[in-house]
């Protein structure tokens, strides 16, 4: 998502941005946890498929893209932005099946970050490089025990991540579009990818009107209601702020599971959460300055 320039001091701020972003944060996150308790009837790809295919309806309906001039050139980005985001909701919930929400989002969001640390040559980045680097390391023990976590969980959360790398460098390249017209048509192009997948696992228990009404309030909770308040929040919020508030996902993530779903982490996956947090911060404090 693109985010216009600030023109307003830090200390003058409205609360009201702040705020946006951390109702986002925890919307999208007890979505997830609220989701994951419906695996068991739908699974994870059928609750993934009614979120985005719910998802699009709504972005459908309150945007009207088809009214928006579209830039041809950007048709095959576009796609592409669209395909990703729809690999990254079905690979982050077949994770949410085998692994903790809390480690699983933290996982996913080491992608972005690793990318843009690896990229740069700011030696303050190298202590968030190796913070990440501890948090992931303490995720997994060296003595296998109960505790230890799904290689294939671990594995789809990796892969989210990655795409949640590559959303973020086609979302810029789409970024010409009006930010409403990119989101509405990448949604409807990852459920176009969602629905067989979905379809082919859960078949017709999809279209059970408790499990439809479950993935609509899924589909609005974790990807319409925070889409719609990051958009309106960024643009007079800074940067660094933004960073800070999204930066929180995996312990807010974390807390979701606990209190919806019973989910528990040990102490040391606290800690790998923690560092992970920190590390994400700071890096988006780092940039966000540099830029300024």
């Amino acid at each position: 998502m693109e985010s216009r320039p600030l023109v307003m001091t830090r200390a003058a701020q409205p609360p009201g941005p702040v705020l946006a972003i951390a109702i986002a944060v925890l919307s999208q996150n007890f979505g997830a946890a609220f989701a994951k308790s419906i695996f068991p009837t739908a699974g994870a790809a059928g609750v993934a498929t009614l979120r985005i295919a719910c998802a699009a309806l709504v972005l459908l309906a309150i945007n009207r893209p088809w009214r928006h001039p579209m830039d041809r050139s950007r048709i095959g980005d576009l796609l592409i932005y669209g395909l990703v985001l729809g690999s990254m909701n079905l690979l982050i919930y077949g994770a949410f099946a085998r692994i903790p929400i809390g480690i699983a989002v933290a996982i996913e969001a080491t992608g972005p970050l690793v990318v843009v640390l690896l990229a740069s040559r700011r030696l303050l980045d190298l202590v968030w490089l190796a913070l990440t680097a501890v948090g992931l390391s303490l995720f997994f023990p060296l003595k296998v025990s109960w505790a230890s976590l799904d290689p294939l969980g671990v594995a789809l959360a990796g892969g989210a991540g990655l795409c949640w790398a590559l959303y973020i460098w086609f979302g810029k390249r789409v970024s010409s579009m009006s930010s409403g017209v990119t989101v509405t048509w990448g949604m409807t192009i990852a459920a176009v990818l969602a629905l067989p997948i979905g379809l082919s696992t859960a078949g017709s228990v999809l279209l059970q009107p408790e499990v439809l009404s479950m993935g609509l309030a899924v589909g609005v909770f974790s990807s319409v209601v925070p889409y719609w308040l990051e958009l309106r929040a960024l643009r007079n919020l800074a940067p660094q702020v933004f960073g800070i508030l999204v930066s929180s996902a995996p312990a807010v993530g974390a807390l979701a599971a606990f209190i919806v779903l019973g989910e528990r982490l040990l102490p040391v996956h606290w800690v790998a959460v923690f560092c992970i947090v920190v590390a994400c911060a700071g890096s988006a404090m780092t940039h966000a300055t540099r830029q300024d």
